[in-house]
Order: structure tokens, then sequence, then C-alpha cells
């Protein structure tokens, strides 16, 4: 069965979508209102191009939250338990966001620019109208908008080579998650070492989408010796190295999760006396082991994937939920990941998928699958 996505003006396209297009997409996702490749036609051959040499991506669709004003860096802290505060310019880090409840609302990358300027680069989740709403409630003097940004990824073990040829050898000197802010024969961007994979490699924010498709043909060319391709963020990858998503393992209300659930603890400052959005809840909640455990599962069989999440079962009863599953080609087995009560959280625990009526036995196993 095939189905196609209609394009029209209520999904923004990205600045890489002619140039993807061009060069075969065969399927799109939407992701934060925007069309995301799904893949170009082969996603074996997109797997292996990951695992073995260099993809090159169009993730445009993780979309920028920008903190401006002298408040910014105030309002930054707030909005994550994460303590920010040896934090320095040119310095990414991994931060979850929380409600006032303590679950889990978004998980970004913080970018910082100076003590006035911040991005958060967003998973898939209006995370712009939160702390808009936040900062405005606390009268604080920031602004909250959304710059002219395009990320571009390039992933795979040979990554760092083509981004060699693109920006010469200081791309060797960045630590993960450092970025700078550079130019490519003219075209504004960031180029920081990070990405959508366990693979490595870095990612360039376009920050002029008129440049898009001039960007886009640039790394292909500088790629074209090291066998690059185009691609998508890759399932099966993402569930063998344990990778977390936002949109996929802690959707907002569809499930939730708490940081302490999805092994984010040691992320969340409790000892100083920062002041951020859900602290009074995550004391609450650090207080006592968490219920649940998030885990890996190998199926015995293989079943059809149902494309969202689906329970976890034991001796009848609901324990946990599935949020996604997927074929692992150097498992060559069907894997998943998920949450489960957590007295069943040790590997090897036997229990069942449910999925369209039907039980398929699955067994805890430890993540990431594959280091």
């Amino acid at each position: 069965m095939s189905f196609s996505i209609g394009i029209g003006p209520n999904i923004r396209k990205s600045a890489y979508f002619d140039a993807t297009v061009r060069d075969g997409v065969q399927a799109f996702s939407v992701y934060n209102h925007m069309y995301i490749p799904a893949h170009f036609g082969d996603p074996q051959a997109e797997y292996d191009r990951l695992l073995t040499d260099v993809a090159m991506w169009d993730v445009a669709a993780q979309r920028q939250v920008q903190l401006d004003g002298p408040d910014a860096g105030r309002l930054a802290q707030y909005l994550t338990p994460r303590n920010l505060a040896g934090t320095r310019a040119g310095q990414g880090r991994y931060v979850p966001l929380c409600d006032h409840d303590g679950w889990l609302i978004n998980d970004p990358v913080l970018l910082k620019f100076d003590d006035t300027r911040y991005w958060l680069s967003v998973a898939d989740s209006d995370i712009h109208l939160w702390a808009a709403a936040i900062a405005r409630e606390k009268g604080w003097d920031v602004r909250i908008s959304e710059p002219d940004v395009s990320p571009l990824a390039i992933q795979g073990p040979l990554a760092m080579d083509v981004a060699e040829a693109l920006f010469g050898d200081m791309v060797r000197d960045l630590r993960p998650f450092a970025f700078v802010e550079t130019a490519l024969d003219g075209i504004p961007l960031v180029l920081a070492r990070s990405g959508w994979s366990k693979q490595g490699g870095v990612e360039l924010y376009l920050k002029d989408a008129t440049c898009g498709t001039a960007l886009w043909d640039k790394v292909r060319q500088a790629g074209a010796p090291f066998g690059i391709g185009p691609g998508a963020p890759n399932d099966s990858e993402r569930l063998e190295s344990g990778l977390i998503s936002y949109g996929a393992d802690m959707r907002w209300q569809d499930h939730r999760a708490t940081p302490f659930e999805m092994d984010f603890g040691p992320l969340v400052d409790l000892e100083s006396d920062i002041d951020f959005v859900g602290r009074a809840a995550l004391l609450r909640l650090a207080a006592s082991p968490p219920a649940r455990r998030r885990i890996g599962l190998v199926l015995d069989d293989t079943p059809p994937l149902p494309g969202h999440p689906v329970p976890l079962m034991h001796n009848g009863a609901q324990v946990g939920i599935v949020s996604e599953l997927a074929l692992s080609p150097r498992l060559g087995k069907t894997i998943a990941l998920g949450l489960i009560r957590a007295d069943l959280a040790q590997a090897g625990q036997a229990c069942d998928l449910q999925i369209a009526g039907d039980l398929w036995r699955a067994r805890v196993h430890d993540i990431p699958f594959i280091t």
C-alpha cells in the first residue's frame, strides 16, 4: 500500500526543497510544520551510506527559536533544568525542557552566541510560543523570534572529510556541540559539530534561505569523492544507537515522560539555587525512583511496523509503551524502544507488544543495542 502527501501552503517548504526534489526524494514527512525528506527511494542504501560513507540530509525543519536581548540568558536558564552557568560563547548544550508538572516538552540543543543571544534548535513542537509566553509573563527584556536559519546535516564516518574539503582543517578542532559563525563562498552559516545520528558529523545552519540550492550543491560536489548521497535521519540507526527522539519517544499528550524516566537525571540540577520551569515538580519526582524505565526490546518475529506507539503487555496487563519499532540491519532482528514498569526493566525480561490486536513476544535489551 502506498500513499502520497499533498504539497500545499499550510506546510512550509525548506530552503533545500527544490534541490531534494531534483535529486529524487520519494517521500516526505512533516516536522515543525515543514516538509522533511523521509527517503530517496532506497532506504537500505541510505542506511549503508550513513554507516560506511557519508550522507547529506535536509533537516531544515529543525527550527531555531532565537532569544535576543539583555534577559536572553535569564530566559534560557529558566526554560531548562540544566545548569547553564558554565556555558561559553560558541558552545552548544543538550537541554531538556519541562512543563510545570515536570513532563518533558522538548529536548533541543541550545547554542550560545553571547550573553544576549541564544538559539534553541528544537524538536517537533511549538517551543517559540512557550518561550514567548513565559518571557512576557515574567516581564523580561528579551525578544523571541524564528531567524532565517535552515540546517543541513553531513553525517557518517567520512563526514569530517567532506567538512574539511569545504571549510579547511579548522573543522577538526571543533569539539562535539561546538560551533562557529562562518561563510562558504559568501553563503553565511553556522558550522556546528552535531547531528541527528551517532555516526558523527556536522550541521550547516544556513542563514539565508535563498542560498539553499547553492549550499546543497556545494556540499554534494565536495562530497562526491567520498560517495556522498542524499538521505534522511534513519530510524533503524537511531534505534540501534539508542538515540532519543522527542517526537517519537515522548510526544506531548499522546504519551509523556519525565527527565528521570528518559535518563536525563544528570542534566537536572536540583542542588544549586537556579530557578526553572518545573523545579518544584522535579524535586518531588526526584525524591523517589522513577516508576518507569527506558528500555530496548528485541522481538522474536517480524511484526508489521505500526508507525505509532503501541502497548507493552505482561501477563495480560499493560506495563509500558513502545514508542517505535524498526528492523535492525546489523542485528537482523526487529528492535524497539519504549518505557516499561521499573520492576520489569531487567535485560531478558519477556513481554509482549500489542499491535492491531495481536501479541508479539519480545525481550528487554540494554541500550544502546550497538555501541
